[in-house]
């Protein structure tokens, strides 16, 4: 549902381009953050890629919002279960996160403190696609 003041959606209504993303963002228009969500189809499927925010200045939330998740982060793993919270507040800090059962969910929320929001390329680029899908 949407009218002017708020829109409404669930997960599945957001259509999953390659590898399981969700682009929540572009889907609502957020512009004020970036919110993205991603989704395995089976265990050990990556779903968030191993990577930093160094260049971008990004804090980062992510959410397990099903399923169950490893995370990786600054070589330590984390087992997340649905319901938890993981907070990288390091721009510098390597993460990554693994389904730890099939159709595992994890939203992702970040920004760069102290500053307007400004999509990053990869959103906007087909080329992004392709390399989620590669995990």
């Amino acid at each position: 549902m949407n009218d002017q003041r708020y829109s409404i959606a669930r997960p599945g209504d957001i259509e999953q381009l390659h590898g399981g993303w969700s682009p929540i963002r572009g889907h609502f228009g957020i512009e004020a953050f970036g919110v993205n969500s991603w989704t395995s189809t089976a265990s050990g499927e990556t779903v968030v890629n191993d990577h930093e925010e160094e260049n971008s200045g990004h804090e980062e939330l992510y959410l397990v919002v099903d399923g169950r998740a490893t995370f990786t982060v600054d070589g330590r793993e984390i087992d997340a279960p649905a319901g938890t919270l993981v907070f990288v507040s390091e721009p510098a800090t390597q993460r990554k996160a693994v389904a730890a059962e099939p159709t595992t969910t994890v939203l992702a929320i970040g920004a760069k403190p102290g500053e307007a929001y400004q999509p990053l390329g990869w959103e906007w680029s087909s080329g992004a696609f392709a390399f989620f899908g590669s995990g």
